[in-house]
């Protein structure tokens, strides 16, 4: 009999409490809203006003420096919105509010006047702040302490996550780019008030996660509530703010997707297929595709790693992923000397790329999503799933930063630098991994009773 512990009166689907596919389809339509204005933000910025689907006019270098502050404030603003929900509505009130900021956003930014896009930009920034963080910790909610399915949990919500991302590259960049990028920006906002519909819909599958523990009933939640922080737990919140350094270095890279790779892959590579010319956009749905295509797997690989008690901790794939990002770095680079050389460069060193920096991302981001709702006090937890936004955040806007000094420095010197600085970090941060471990004080060393159930999943998903 497995030894998983489950919260009372949890419907379950496939394993799973149903409440995490009622998060997973608001988030999956949340980051289609998201990724799909990602997506034509610098394009639609440094297109020229004389073009047939016009833009703004602006160079690269200042597109890029918006971005940064976009994708940077995006993220930053889930610290209030963690301390709204921690201090005032809880958490799915929170994600209600948060749904409803991005759907007025997206609605004004359909308007083509510039009142109106950075009217619509404030929305969103405001809307990912309060949802974003809070929707990520009532995933972590649906499961006890102790529960082996929980980063299985998080893997599972981040396919959402990936699956909204795929299809807003497909379907709201080819909108944008081919009929106009208005048309591309309200589409958004359509399919994020599905996201809202879905979520009130799905309430009675949230009873138990979510609430302010302020206002709680019960005993416990108002001891975790108003007792200081012990030494177990101080610990615990040093990890966790040592291992957002990894958050930050990984973004700063990783989002130059939508930055500098997406810019190179419209300027710089030949996207020439048996007479027909890739939409640049579509690039972005790579990263997405990879995710739900090899999600499972190296989820069941650390898994399996785990049943043999080889090592497998959060914190340990957080490195891993760090390191195997930087490597896919080199790809880029490689194209960055072709096209020096040719003057184009080949679709297949932008694939490569992604194919890398999806298998790092795998590693690192929905185990760090776990991470933290298993280290961080409950009553911090939303803060704390805030700050590691935040630093999502400061990692989007240095990622900016780094897009733009490619106008002084090239982009192959880029490339090879962010390569180089991501390995030899991930290097330096597994210098110190033991003794971070020991910081928290076993938080997933109880995380080893898998089900025959369970495991037998897991050979399935291998094989």
């Amino acid at each position: 009999m497995s030894n998983t512990v489950k919260l009372p009166h949890q419907k379950e689907l496939f394993g799973h409490p149903v409440g995490l596919y009622v998060l997973f389809f608001t988030e999956m339509w949340e980051r289609f809203s998201y990724y799909g204005m990602r997506a034509l933000l610098v394009l639609y910025l440094t297109s020229k006003t004389t073009d047939l689907n016009p833009g703004v006019g602006w160079s690269q270098g200042d597109a890029l420096v918006l971005y940064g502050w976009y994708t940077a404030l995006v993220y930053i603003m889930s610290i209030p919105g963690g301390i709204l929900a921690d201090k005032f509505l809880g958490q799915k009130k929170s994600v209600i509010l948060g749904a409803i900021l991005l759907v007025i956003g997206h609605s004004v930014l359909a308007y083509e006047a510039m009142w109106a896009f950075y009217t619509g930009l404030a929305f969103i920034i405001l809307g990912v702040g309060c949802l974003k963080p809070n929707i990520s910790t009532m995933v972590g909610g649906l499961y006890k302490k102790g529960d082996v399915r929980r980063d299985k949990g998080f893997t599972i919500f981040y396919i959402g996550i990936n699956v909204g991302a795929f299809l807003s590259g497909i379907v709201v960049g080819y909108v944008g780019e081919v009929h106009g990028w208005h048309y591309g920006f309200g589409l958004a906002g359509i399919l994020m008030v599905l996201g809202l519909i879905q979520f009130l819909a799905g309430q009675k599958y949230l009873v138990h996660v979510g609430n302010y523990l302020g206002k709680s009933d019960k005993a416990e939640d108002q001891e975790a509530y108003k007792r200081p922080l012990n030494k177990v737990e101080k610990d615990r919140i040093i990890v966790l703010l040592t291992s957002f350094l990894l958050i930050i270095a990984f973004f700063a890279a990783f989002e130059q997707a939508g930055g500098l790779m997406n810019i190179y892959a419209r300027e710089k590579t030949n996207r020439m297929l048996m007479g027909w010319q890739v939409p640049a956009t579509w690039f972005q749905s790579l990263n997405s595709f990879f995710i739900i295509t090899l999600g499972v797997g190296i989820a069941a690989f650390w898994a399996k790693r785990k049943l043999k008690g080889t090592e497998a901790s959060s914190l340990y794939k957080m490195i891993l992923g760090l390191g195997i990002t930087g490597i896919g770095f080199l790809f880029m680079s490689a194209a960055a000397s072709e096209y020096d050389s040719t003057g184009t460069s080949a679709m297949y060193w932008l694939v490569l790329a992604y194919l890398f920096h999806t298998v790092g991302e795998l590693c690192l981001s929905p185990v760090s999503l776990s991470f933290v709702t298993k280290l961080a006090p409950a009553k911090y937890a939303s803060i704390m799933m805030g700050i590691y936004f935040a630093t999502t955040g400061l990692g989007n806007k240095f990622a900016g930063m780094l897009g733009e000094s490619s106008t002084v420095f090239g982009e192959y010197k880029v490339f090879t630098g962010i390569a180089i600085f991501c390995v030899v970090f991930a290097l330096l941060v597994f210098i110190f991994f033991k003794k971070l471990k020991s910081l928290t004080h076993g938080a997933e060393d109880n995380e080893t009773d898998f089900s025959t159930k369970e495991a037998e999943g897991f050979e399935l998903a291998d094989n």
